[in-house]
């Protein structure tokens, strides 16, 4: 077994059960305790477990699942879905995050296009459109939310260089924006990294909110997708920051 399987694992045994102690770990995992000792290093540096002498135990975000955050503003995410698809134009290579704002973007994707994704949910949705050229990341499939993550699909984003990199965001204020562990932060640093150009996609009831671990400032957003309820207070904000802002009605 891979890290990024074995951590996988870890994670969804340590949300379901809580805790779970190293010697249960190890024999789960068939492997040695020093392994299991710096796997269980690097998630709590993540943020999502925290050790303890005699294991672990879960401490992150209680990922909810796809069908539970797609029923949050649904009309807000479909009409910012609609906004950014109409900015990808024929034969443009174009990277997508994982997300559910996101997963409405490749629902109306249509024409020729070059996609990039770490998403499955967004996979299914566009591997059997004949004119998108789909390339799929691996890496550590996080509990709950469909994406892969993790140094492997760090490593395939490396050697690419989409134009626009389509992304959400746990909570944005005005520091920066954030998500809710470090797995998905590094991945989606990686993926601002590789990109020529960075389009938020979010509904107003993510401003002013913090997640559990920064993502990066403010001023590294070229473009916000976002909806009407948003505030004057954040449209200011935004521009003030050299930020293009496109408010879509729903």
């Amino acid at each position: 077994m891979i890290s990024d399987q074995r951590r996988s694992v870890i994670l969804q045994t340590l949300e379901k059960e809580g805790f779970a102690s190293l010697p249960a770990l190890i024999e789960r995992l068939g492997t040695s305790e020093s392994t299991v000792r710096r796997d269980l290093e690097y998630l709590e540096a993540g943020g999502q477990i925290r050790r303890s002498r005699g294991g672990a135990a879960y401490v992150g975000e209680s990922l909810t699942t796809f069908e539970t955050r797609a029923v949050q503003a649904p009309r807000e995410k479909q009409a910012i879905g609609r906004a950014a698809a109409a900015l990808v134009q024929r034969d443009d290579a174009i990277l997508i995050d994982g997300g559910t704002t996101t997963l409405e973007m490749a629902r109306c994707l249509t024409g020729r296009a070059q996609v990039v994704t770490n998403s499955i949910p967004i996979v299914n949705v566009l591997a059997n459109q004949p004119d998108i050229e789909l390339t799929m990341l691996g890496g550590l499939l996080f509990p709950k939310t469909g994406v892969a993550l993790g140094p492997i699909a760090m490593n395939c984003l490396s050697g690419l260089h989409p134009k626009t990199l389509f992304m959400g965001a746990g909570g944005i204020t005005e520091e920066g924006l954030f998500n809710s562990n470090q797995l998905l932060v590094d991945t989606e640093r990686q993926m601002i990294e590789v990109a020529e150009e960075v389009v938020l996609l979010a509904d107003h009831g993510k401003f002013g909110h913090r997640s559990l671990v920064p993502l990066c400032r403010l001023n590294v957003v070229d473009h916000v997708i976002t909806d009407s309820g948003l505030s004057d207070h954040w449209k200011q904000t935004l521009t003030n920051a050299g930020i293009r802002l496109t408010v879509v009605t729903c």
